[in-house]
């Protein structure tokens, strides 16, 4: 028999959902917008020889990742003491 969907349960799920549209657009906006789209105005800006763009496109979208996977495991084990779903 399928468990029954409560009010509580559609908050954390809608919490989550919120996060995890908030993360993926960070990474959008680095990876891409920063990346591809916003390199003609980073040229002027050089770090360790390559232009800003460049650096975004090959380093700084995967250190953004990285920083969003560790921030994401963060708030969900604060979310899921919040909701009493710890393990």
């Amino acid at each position: 028999m399928p468990k029954e969907i409560t009010e509580r349960d559609q908050q954390y799920w809608s919490t989550n959902l919120r996060l995890i549209i908030i993360c993926l657009a960070i990474w959008a906006t680095v990876s891409y917008g920063f990346g591809l789209l916003l390199r003609p105005l980073f040229m002027g800006i050089s770090i360790g020889g390559a232009d800003f763009g460049f650096w975004f496109a090959q380093q700084g979208s995967i250190f953004t990742f990285l920083a969003l996977i560790t921030f994401y495991a963060w708030r969900m084990n604060k979310l899921d003491d919040e909701f009493g779903l710890e393990d």
